[in-house]
């Protein structure tokens, strides 16, 4: 769990991984992850929402050069994100 500290002298101390409730018990799933944006070709870290199911696909901008990519992520059984980003094109 990361604690980041504040100007006004509060925290935030939210997990990097969200525990969700499944059939498996006490499962972590990946809420980060670096992406290429398939356009600029620089690596961004997206966000992302466990609470969407286990296969999930969005569109999102690029944060560098503001183009759309189609945004693909596919949860595992142990939580971890597989994720790519294309062209929306």
């Amino acid at each position: 769990m990361g604690r980041d500290d504040r100007d006004d002298g509060s925290f935030d101390d939210e997990p990097d991984d969200v525990k969700l409730d499944d059939d498996s018990g006490d499962s972590l799933f990946q809420t980060e992850a670096d992406v290429t944006c398939p356009y600029c070709g620089e690596s961004v870290q997206i966000t992302l929402d466990p609470d969407g199911g286990e296969e999930q696909e969005y569109v999102q901008d690029c944060e560098v050069c503001c183009r759309p990519w189609t945004v693909h992520v596919t949860y595992d059984d142990e939580g971890a994100a597989d994720v790519s980003a294309d062209t929306t094109e």
